[in-house]
């Protein structure tokens, strides 16, 4: 690596304007709310909350067809041993039918999926009446809350939300970024001395709303030692009370998973019961990871339609060769595959999708975003069959739905398949068709996904299906760099044409001035990168040196103006949140009495002036999540020396990563930055899909 004169950095990891943190365990995550939007992306965004809503339907239908809770050992005590007997107490009569929490029964063969109609792109939910949100507005300002909450507080809570804020103050902790210290402020202003920490409202609230953090940190569940731990932080005299309360009024769910097979206890153990733990999670991951289960297990067990006859996948397998033969001949045989490895293995895909075209399959491939659309369409023959995954299920793009609500396709290519959530990963396999291939390709050492679970990695480590590793590594000292950075290692690379350049900073001021001048400057007179190819990355929005001040000092310099649309000028660079967790670069085009316009992706995009300040930022600097899908031909990594704790092997190989010619490295963090590549890697995450797999298997076998 070659190294210019030094620079600082000092930055802070993204918090909110309250100084909450907006990282989370897994990483950053997106602040920025849905917005409606004219045209094409309208269309998604809107038809996509719909399929998730049909979904969820779906699923409520399926979990009131379960046969009855799991029966429970005898040999559980104290806290897991008074969920059982909550639970019996329901089944008995002692509590009324009404505050029952299921668990799950034994592991059936995956059922038949209900198929969906195709979403209507005009089906978004509607806003609460402006006659709710007054009075909700009124409630909130006599508990001395801002009643700016009101209209997000009426759509959480839904019809009735000013009558449920009065006799239960704490529903307040159900808006986003509501705490709750702030929560137990507007209690006491409403209630007075009948509120107090105790109150047994309070602690199904907290134990609700703690189970919404874990969810931003990416966990579908949080384990009961856990969970309890948490309550007791928060001040809940009770916990275990406060816990079985909230499963009681149906607010989260409670499952015991084994953690052994019966074969691996010992000669002496045979008349003993599994051990198990007990995991408690909301509704809405748990059985969304239910139900992706059942769909992975139905593409394991099938058998695919023989599209093409067996010597011609076999005459496909041999023109590719290599790794990409692998694949080829995996697919051929096989309902669910997947494909690892680095931006080269793209490649593989590619020929994968080519070879299965040239047989007569329907075939698709969808993205994470369009960045990588872009990125893939140039590397196939035909780029008419490239969707973004929102825009598969939403409808907007792909092949459309066939008479029984599934996709009209016989294979689909998932990229970029580590940002799958469990939702978004339920809805892919529930709207695959009976005898289709599913192949979920993608790093397995990049950031996971903002939303909860770590699908791909999960189906990695159950080793149901076939894996095919990629063998093409990503070329030049970039491709060494990053691989390096993936083994756990900080290589120094002979980076001769200046492919890789570290600039040492001493604090965070210096940090944002030599950046701007690498953008602005010295990348594109000495790399010949223009400013409007080059990114910045940080670990976070706040701070001296994140996203926030980067942009700031980048508008200045690169588009000044008086930011007179909502802080923005024609010309700006953006990143656009049509969704939480989803993000697009774009570019401000101007605006109207309709609102904000951009291009995204050359697409054009109207954002309403209500929602601009939810939906769009600055977009010269991005954190790592928000570029997790893209590459740019220069990247300018930003280590604030605050930051060094929020930086870890995966945030630097997705940040390394976004560089196809050039990197240049604002080094303030000193051995953080070998010590993170070494010794820090991915924070785990609590997730149930591991055991339904292996649930699933034992029950098919």
């Amino acid at each position: 690596m070659s190294t210019e004169p030094e620079s600082t950095d000092g930055g802070e990891p993204e918090t909110t304007e309250s100084g909450e943190p907006e990282t989370t365990e897994a990483g950053e995550t997106e602040s920025t709310g849905g917005g409606e939007t004219q045209g094409a992306d309208v269309s998604e965004a809107a038809a996509e909350l719909a399929a998730q809503r049909i979904e969820r339907e779906r699923i409520e239908r399926r979990k009131a067809e379960r046969a009855g809770p799991v029966e429970a050992g005898g040999k559980l005590s104290g806290t897991a041993a008074d969920l059982l007997a909550a639970v019996r107490a329901v089944e008995s009569g002692a509590k009324p039918a009404a505050t029952v929490f299921e668990e799950p029964p034994p592991r059936r063969p995956a059922p038949e999926p209900v198929r969906r109609q195709q979403p209507l792109a005009d089906s978004s939910p509607a806003a609460p009446e402006a006659q709710l949100v007054a009075a909700v507005g009124l409630v909130l300002g006599e508990g001395g809350a801002p009643e700016t909450l009101a209209a997000q507080a009426a759509a959480a809570l839904g019809e009735g939300a000013d009558d449920l804020l009065r006799s239960d103050p704490w529903q307040l902790l159900r808006v986003a970024g509501v705490r709750p210290e702030q929560a137990d402020g507007f209690a006491r202003a409403l209630l007075g001395a009948e509120s107090g920490p105790d109150d047994e409202r309070r602690g199904r609230a907290v134990t609700v709303w703690l189970l919404e953090q874990a969810a931003l940190a990416g966990h579908t569940a949080l384990e009961m030692p856990a969970l309890v731990a948490a309550l007791a932080q928060r001040a809940v005299p009770d916990p275990d009370a406060a816990v079985q309360s909230a499963l009681a009024e149906g607010d989260a769910l409670a499952f015991q998973d084994g953690l052994e097979e019966p074969d691996e206890r010992e000669d002496g153990e045979e008349g003993e019961e599994r051990p198990v733990r007990v995991l408690v999670g909301l509704e809405r991951y748990a059985l969304a990871e239910e139900s992706l289960a059942d769909g992975l297990a139905r593409l394991i067990n099938s058998v695919p339609k023989e599209d093409g006859p067996a010597e011609e996948w076999e005459r496909a397998a041999t023109a590719a060769g290599g790794s990409a033969a692998e694949l080829i001949r995996a697919v051929a045989g096989h309902g669910l595959v997947l494909h690892t490895g680095g931006e080269a293995s793209r490649a593989e895909a590619a020929v994968l999708v080519d070879a299965a075209r040239g047989m007569g399959l329907r075939v698709w491939a969808a993205t994470h975003g369009p960045l990588g659309r872009q990125r893939f369409s140039a590397l196939v023959r035909d780029d008419s069959g490239i969707a973004t995954v929102t825009g598969l299920l939403s409808g907007a793009e792909g092949p459309g739905r066939d008479r029984e609500g599934a996709l009209d396709l016989d294979l689909l290519v998932v990229l970029d398949a580590p940002q799958l959530d469990v939702e978004t990963a339920a809805l892919l396999t529930e709207s695959l068709p009976d005898g289709a291939r599913l192949v979920l390709a993608g790093d397995p050492s990049v950031l996971w996904s903002v939303g909860p679970g770590r699908v791909f990695a999960d189906l990695l480590a159950a080793r149901r299906c076939p894996q095919v590793a990629s063998r093409r590594p990503d070329p030049g000292p970039l491709g060494e760099l990053v691989s390096g950075v993936g083994a756990g290692e900080l290589l120094q690379v002979n980076a001769s044409d200046k492919e890789v350049v570290i600039v040492p900073v001493r604090d965070a001021g210096e940090a944002v001035h030599r950046t701007v001048q690498l953008v602005a400057d010295s990348v594109p007179r000495a790399i010949g990168v223009p400013a409007e190819q080059t990114v910045v990355v940080t670990p976070g929005h706040g701070g001296a040196a994140g996203t926030r001040a980067l942009n700031a000092a980048l508008k200045e310099r690169l588009n000044p103006g008086p930011g007179r649309f909502g802080g923005f000028d024609p010309g700006d660079r953006i990143a656009y949140s049509p969704a939480p967790g989803r993000t697009v670069p774009g570019q401000v085009v101007g605006a109207d009495a309709e609102g904000l316009r951009l291009t995204c992706a050359g697409a054009p995009v109207v954002v309403p002036k209500e929602q601009v300040e939810q939906c769009v930022r600055h977009g010269w600097a991005l954190t790592a999540h928000q570029a997790v899908g893209g590459r740019w031909p220069a990247v300018v990594v930003v280590l604030p020396g605050d930051a060094a704790q929020a930086l870890s092997r995966p945030w630097v190989y997705t940040a390394f990563g976004r560089a196809e010619r050039h990197l240049s490295v604002v080094h303030g963090v000193e051995q953080a930055l070998p010590r993170a590549v070494a010794e820090v890697a991915a924070k785990p995450r609590t997730t149930r899909l591991p055991l339904l797999l292996t649930a699933q298997e034992t029950a098919a076998g």
